[in-house]
């Protein structure tokens, strides 16, 4: 086994030569920085090396493809947004058209405490209507029921009874030929506004 002999301490650089070379390096390293990097890289050419070399051409054109994909990208940004935007509206308009569309009747009355209001719609047996119904200033009491006309032998039925109920949505099939709706009675100690709206297969809407 050999030991390595350790070199002489004349044989070692000096710390002022390693310095110079450090400072060499450095400078290398920033000369072609500026003549080589910046020119190729972003067509600045302080020294007209890259120019020569056609480096600076490369480095303009890198710069302008690179403004214009950010170019590109902003507006696509903004077309993103500004489409969002247009379908939001669109969306409402069109949400807005459709409700007003479904809607064949609406009925709104006034309940005054401990007074009841009713509404029926005249169908015929099996048809179907939609409805919704909502109670503003309280709830109120309400019987959803049928009452027959006089060929269909004076039946009567009840589809559905509440107490103290905001509104309703749904559909109502008329049991029977006759008349078919709505009781409301407000229990409350204020006015009550009830607004219902209805479509389907029915020939008119009546209020008592």
């Amino acid at each position: 086994m050999f030991n390595a002999q350790k070199p002489a301490p004349e044989d070692l650089p000096s710390a002022r030569s390693l310095f110079r070379s450090t400072l060499i390096a450095l400078a290398a390293a920033g000369g072609i920085l500026v003549a080589i990097v910046w020119p190729s890289e972003y067509g600045i050419d302080p020294t007209g090396i890259g120019g020569a070399l056609g480096l600076t051409e490369m480095g303009e054109i890198k710069s302008q493809l690179s403004e214009e994909a950010e170019a590109d990208r902003r507006a696509a940004e903004e077309a993103d947004e500004s489409s969002g935007l247009g379908a939001a509206v669109f969306a409402l308009f069109v949400g807005t058209a459709q409700a007003q569309e479904a809607w064949r009747d609406e009925v709104s009355l006034t309940l005054a405490p401990s007074e009841g209001k009713e509404v029926k719609l005249v169908m015929k047996k099996g048809a179907v209507a939609r409805f919704a119904w909502v109670a503003e200033g309280g709830a109120v009491n309400f019987d959803l029921h049928g009452d027959g006309d006089g060929d269909g032998g004076g039946e009567s039925i009840s589809y559905e009874k509440g107490r103290a109920i905001p509104g309703a949505e749904g559909e109502l099939t008329a049991a029977f030929d006759g008349e078919h709706g709505w009781f409301w009675r407000n229990r409350t100690g204020a006015p009550v506004t009830v607004t219902l709206r209805a479509a389907g297969d029915y020939a008119e809407v009546k209020r008592y």
